[in-house]
């Protein structure tokens, strides 16, 4: 009988599917009407997640708060945790995964190596304040593969608060559907700030979810319009 799986995390969900493993609870962020809810990623319904005796449970360093998976952990249940902030990072991670699950251990079939850099993006994830995202996250490193450097690269903090004016121009920005929603005024406002730069909308899940979505994330952004 394969592991009852419990998944706080929408990329470990979205992986299991694809897998053909249901977990048996997800949270209401990991866009699956069909399965049952056990709340969000920061917030999730902890008695509900122990009255379902999961085998696992799996949490994100990122994803969840470490209050959560103590209270998990103390309550009895086997946590699986996440970290993942390159590439590389997600393919050990998948793997971890599917021992976790069950399930034969995939390959992600990702690039060996990244392409040198011939573009220079910036990315907004927030706004009030404007931020942004540095060398050591995941979105970073899928960029990279395809021969994206971040203007933000060598900030200190992972997601920097940033000023436009304070920004070296970049190439391209690219303005990721989520975690954050930018309006049309939002756009208008980045192409006056970056008015020689390519301004264009991209799927966040394609830059911030990780597993099985990670080798097409990096096929499409390979062939969008602007990277040509």
């Amino acid at each position: 009988m394969p592991p009852r799986v419990v998944s706080l995390v929408p990329s470990v969900t979205e992986t299991l599917l694809a897998w053909g493993v249901t977990p048996v609870a997800c949270t209401r962020f990991c866009e699956q009407p069909d399965l049952p809810h056990v709340g969000g990623t920061k917030n999730p319904d902890i008695a509900a997640i122990v009255a379902l005796a999961p085998d696992v449970v799996v949490v994100d360093e990122e994803e969840n708060r470490r209050e959560d998976a103590d209270a998990l952990q103390e309550a009895g249940l086997r946590l699986l945790v996440t970290a993942v902030r390159s590439v590389d990072d997600a393919v050990a991670a998948v793997r971890r995964l599917a021992a976790g699950a069950g399930c034969p251990v995939p390959v992600l079939g990702v690039p060996a190596a990244s392409t040198p850099a011939t573009a220079r993006a910036f990315v907004p994830i927030w706004r009030r304040p404007w931020m942004s995202i540095n060398a050591d996250t995941y979105g970073a490193s899928v960029l990279s593969e395809i021969g994206v450097e971040l203007v933000t690269a060598t900030l200190p903090d992972r997601y920097p608060v940033v000023e436009l004016a304070a920004i070296d121009p970049p190439d391209v920005v690219l303005v990721p559907s989520e975690p954050y929603t930018f309006t049309d005024s939002h756009v208008d406002e980045l192409r006056q700030a970056f008015p020689d730069a390519i301004v264009e909308r991209v799927d966040g899940q394609d830059l911030f979810w990780w597993g099985s979505r990670t080798p097409g994330a990096i096929e499409r952004l390979t062939g969008a319009p602007w990277n040509s």
